[in-house]
């Protein structure tokens, strides 16, 4: 780790844990995003919700040095982070946790939860993951690819533990799960807000989502259109203006 991977616990608590400044991505010729800023405090959860298109994946796909912006800058705890690789940022506590199950499908669970775990603290983080989610330990032996899709969004959210991140970024956790599988998913993110760790969230549900939110930012064709408070924005015309009716 180089000097500069290196901030003070008093540097990450003064500055957001992680912000988009004025940035722009396009895929090729296609303009995605125009000019977003987010800024997500310790500790709480940030809601970035909006119709589809309008270039959610895209932000955390940025924010996780997935894609690179064409302008605007990332930072992370202050720190400017533009262009960095996902694996440097992962070890400066960030943890992505993609929509469609991010697991090695060809690994076992246990192996899979190995390659989460730190160097050292292997045995650890196995028992931490199936203490949350008591299934995966009777899967242990099990290939990923062959669990069901509420068990592998399981395994894959276990990453948001194990790395010991002090943000994590989820798109859509909860598609295609049945509604118990979404109770669960929406409980460990609230444990994961309980303890302390920063979230910025994506989801189809943007009720649910915006009820354990601290703030919320709604994207519309890759620019921000209300940045505030959850809370106020689940109110029923200002929900309605940005969001619109029909939305669960």
């Amino acid at each position: 780790m180089t000097v500069t991977d290196t901030v003070s616990p008093s540097t990450e608590t003064a500055h957001p844990a992680l912000e988009l400044r004025g940035v722009s991505s396009a895929y090729g010729e296609t303009q995605v995003l125009r000019d977003v800023s987010i800024a997500v405090p310790p500790g709480s959860v940030t809601a970035l919700i909006g119709p589809n298109g309008a270039g959610k994946t895209t932000s955390l796909r940025v924010a996780s040095g997935l894609v690179k912006p064409t302008s605007g800058e990332v930072l992370l705890h202050g720190q400017p982070v533009t262009g960095w690789s996902p694996h440097r940022l992962a070890g400066r506590g960030l943890c992505h946790v993609p929509e469609g199950r991010g697991v090695y499908r060809n690994l076992t669970v246990e192996e899979n939860l190995t390659m989460m775990s730190p160097p050292g603290s292997v045995a650890e983080g196995i028992e931490k993951a199936t203490a949350t989610f008591p299934i995966l330990g009777d899967r242990l032996k099990q290939k990923a690819g062959t669990l069901s899709g509420g068990e592998q969004q399981m395994l894959s959210l276990s990453a948001a533990y194990l790395r010991k991140p002090t943000i994590v970024l989820v798109d859509e956790p909860s598609l295609g799960l049945a509604p118990i599988i979404v109770d669960l998913v929406f409980d460990f993110l609230k444990t994961l807000k309980a303890e302390g760790i920063a979230l910025l969230l994506v989801d189809q549900y943007a009720l649910r989502t915006l009820s354990i939110a601290d703030t919320a930012y709604v994207l519309r064709r890759g620019q921000i259109a209300y940045t505030g408070s959850a809370q106020e924005l689940l109110q029923g015309d200002m929900f309605e203006q940005y969001i619109g009716e029909g939305v669960s």
